[in-house]
């Protein structure tokens, strides 16, 4: 099967957007990390090791410190300038896990998986990492993501030239991320999604944004001839008439899909099987005080 994303591409542009660094560029790995902090916050335990998976950054590594729940933190980039800001690290290849089976308590992903071309395997990867009861909790750009930005190219593309190429990453839905976490066996498997709005002046500031994150697309199968002017002019115009606001600003959207997950345990709960309630739903339904 063809890869989707050009995974060499990614990382480039993540490279390159750590070369030339923009004040506050970082604030959709910055708002994901603050979530991070609070979905942990709701789990009563605390955790031995943690990795921390590819997240460019060291945002997602000091959340897990300054929760107090995690005695050793490992982050693993594909690059050593990936591993400023301190701590423990390893170098590894995307997609890859390098722990022992068994190995870990906690495993954290932030927006990476959605560059990755085999999520599937990559969660299998990380199950096998977990010790039993262990938990992975993700994030990544799922579907909705930039769907302005995706409707306008098109358009514009479409009357310009007769056709279109792809110009925005396909984004997984967060139904197929919870069977993703059934399909790779972690047990207790929750997805969900939070979708964050952000405005810009036109169509071209969230295009360098984009470039400052270092998220411009990396398909595989891209368009190999630059965009023009005239179509990124047509472009704009369209996302003006489409998806702005009254005061003349646009709106982008980024859809977070949110994935957790444990080792299976025989500790865990289990779900009933199909005939053992004691008590008919009917009958609860049909009782006078509905008890």
């Amino acid at each position: 099967m063809q890869p989707i994303m050009d995974t060499s591409l990614w990382l480039a542009h993540k490279r390159r957007a750590l070369t030339h660094p923009v004040d506050g560029a970082d604030f959709l790995m910055r708002r994901t990390a603050e979530d991070l902090a609070d979905r942990l916050g709701a789990v009563e335990r605390r955790f031995g090791k943690a990795a921390v998976l590819f997240c460019q950054t060291p945002a997602a590594a000091e959340m897990l410190a300054e929760s107090g729940k995690v005695a050793d933190i490992v982050r693993v980039e594909t690059d050593t300038a990936f591993l400023s800001g301190g701590g423990a690290g390893l170098i590894a290849p995307l997609e890859t896990v390098p722990f022992e089976p068994e190995s870990l308590d906690l495993v954290v992903s932030l927006l990476s998986l959605q560059a990755m071309n085999d999520i599937p395997g990559m969660l299998i990867q990380i199950r096998r990492a977990l010790r039993p009861d262990g938990l992975f909790l993700g994030a990544f750009a799922g579907a909705g993501t930039l769907f302005e930005l995706r409707e306008s190219l098109l358009a514009a593309e479409t009357e310009l030239y007769g056709g279109a190429s792809p110009r925005v990453t396909p984004f997984t839905d967060v139904r197929d991320a919870g069977a993703l976490l059934q399909r790779a066996g972690l047990a207790l498997p929750v997805a969900d999604v939070e979708t964050v709005t952000v405005r810009y002046a036109s169509l071209f500031n969230l295009m360098a944004d984009l470039r400052a994150m270092g998220e411009t697309s990396a398909l595989t199968d891209r368009s190999r001839r630059p965009g023009s002017r005239k179509l990124f002019a047509r472009a704009a115009e369209i996302y003006a008439e489409r998806f702005s606001d009254p005061d003349g600003r646009v709106r982008a959207s980024f859809s977070i899909v949110w994935m957790s997950g444990w080792a299976p345990d025989a500790s865990q709960q289990k779900p009933l099987k199909p005939g053992s309630a004691k008590v008919s739903l009917k009958a609860i339904l049909e009782a006078p005080d509905g008890r």
